[in-house]
Parts: structure tokens; C-alpha cells; sequence
């Protein structure tokens, strides 16, 4: 049997907000900040699965076990005229690394981007991050130094929004 045939992806659905959640949880752990998730299971209920919804879920599976999952949502470039797809999350286990769970979800989103006529599909990856840079370099995408992501959350958005 082949990796491919090992591998499945599909449309994550309410019924996988607990296991999403857990996955949540380890990529957040993985990438130092298990302090900064705030979200629960309900909470994934409402803003994955519920009538507002706007971003997706897909959940990647290894010989019929969980091992990963994205979320993705659309968003718009005015220069290129058209959506563009943005992803939020990655994360393949650690013990399912290596046999193209994390290739196999990636290139999945590519063709959900060119299904979509996207401009362009973007995310982004912590600096210090080598092995996700490295995967993303050898898939053949860039870093855009030019740019710089800004934030307002918590405290500093409610106080700009009142003012």
C-alpha cells in the first residue's frame, strides 16, 4: 500500500470539534504559546460549524487514524482583483511526520486555490520554525520579507474600537 493510499482528507464536520480542539491545543504547545488558546470545543462548534461560519476544517487521516487537520478561509486582494485563500492552521502530529500527511494537505488546499481561481495562497510560519520553513521552501513557496503583520486583539481592540 502507498503512502497515498494511506493518506485520506476530508471536510471536517461538527462531530470533529473535540479532536480539532485537542489538535489546537498541540500546535499550540508545539509552538510555545499552549497558554494563548482561549478557544473550546462549543467555541469551534459556533465559529467552524454554525450558520456565520467562514472559515473550513479539513481532517487528515493516516491509515484511518486523526493526524492532523487545517483551517483555511477565503480572503480578497484588491491589487490581484479576486480571493485569495489563507491558512490559518497546519499541524500533523508528531509521530505521523514524514509520510506526506503534511504535503498531502497542503497540496489539497493548492488545488481548493486554483479550483477557486484564488490569486494567491498565503500563510504564515513563526521565524524560528525551521522544519515547517523548510517544508514550505521545498513546496516551493516564499517568505515575504517585505512585509510585517500587525495585531490589535484583546484589551488594545476593544480600547481602539470605543475610542
Amino acid at each position: 500500500m502507498t503512502t497515498r493510499q494511506r493518506i485520506h482528507i476530508r471536510t471536517a464536520t461538527v462531530a470533529d470539534a473535540e479532536l480539532i480542539f485537542g489538535l489546537i491545543v498541540e500546535l499550540a504547545r508545539c509552538e510555545r504559546a499552549g497558554h494563548a488558546v482561549k478557544t473550546t470545543p462549543e467555541r469551534l462548534r459556533e465559529s467552524l460549524f454554525g450558520e456565520t461560519a467562514t472559515a473550513h476544517a479539513l481532517v487528515c487521516e493516516l491509515d484511518g487514524k486523526p493526524v492532523g487537520y487545517v483551517v483555511y478561509f477565503f480572503n480578497y486582494s484588491t491589487w490581484l482583483g479576486c480571493n485569495g485563500l489563507y491558512l490559518e492552521d497546519l499541524y500533523v502530529t508528531p509521530e505521523a511526520r514524514g509520510q506526506g500527511a503534511g504535503k498531502a494537505l497542503l497540496k489539497y488546499l493548492a488545488r481548493q486555490a486554483v479550483e477557486k481561481k484564488c490569486g494567491r495562497f498565503e500563510w504564515a510560519v513563526l521565524d524560528w520554525n525551521t522544519p515547517a520553513i523548510e517544508f514550505y521552501r521545498a513546496a516551493g513557496a516564499r517568505p515575504m520579507d517585505e512585509w510585517t503583520v500587525y495585531r490589535l486583539d484583546g484589551q488594545a481592540l476593544r480600547g481602539f474600537a470605543s475610542a
